[in-house]
């Protein structure tokens, strides 16, 4: 007579669950804090919130050309191109994403050409890089259309 023995045992994968830490959470708070410097015209509280040697890359979309700005100024130069050129109708971040230290931001803004006229809606997603509790990188990837 053979012995047999039934062993039973459940497989139970391990996952590791990231609580959202206070590092996440001020991420996300320098990008807001950027936001409403934005949404206010304030350039001086938009540079105040980036890195002395930060990079913004933006792709371009079909109306507005690609660049990349780098330092306080470049980001003051960024900054002031959008608010000479355009009227800012509505400017929404979606939905935010944080990951180490990245804060992606999916969003959409209307705009009107200051020279044209035209209006723009433009869908984006906005890739940030905090470090030390400032903005070090931005690359914004943009589709636009002209809708007048």
């Amino acid at each position: 007579m053979v012995n047999i023995q039934l062993v039973y045992c459940s497989f139970v994968p391990s996952f590791k669950i990231k609580k959202r830490t206070a590092m996440n959470s001020s991420e996300k708070e320098v990008v807001e804090k950027m936001f409403a410097a934005f949404a206010k015209g304030d350039v001086e509280g938009f540079a105040e919130t980036v890195s002395d040697n930060t990079v913004w890359i933006y792709q371009g979309t079909q109306v507005i050309p690609k660049g990349i700005f780098k330092g306080k100024d470049g980001v003051r130069k960024f900054v002031n191109n959008i608010l000479d050129n355009t009227e800012i109708i509505s400017f929404e971040p979606l939905e935010y994403i944080i990951e180490n230290h990245k804060v992606v931001v999916l969003g959409r803004e209307h705009q009107k050409v200051k020279s044209t006229g035209k209006e723009l809606k433009q869908k984006w997603v906005q890739v940030y890089t905090v470090e030390n509790e400032l903005i070090a990188r931005m690359e914004e990837f943009a589709t636009s259309e002209i809708v007048n």
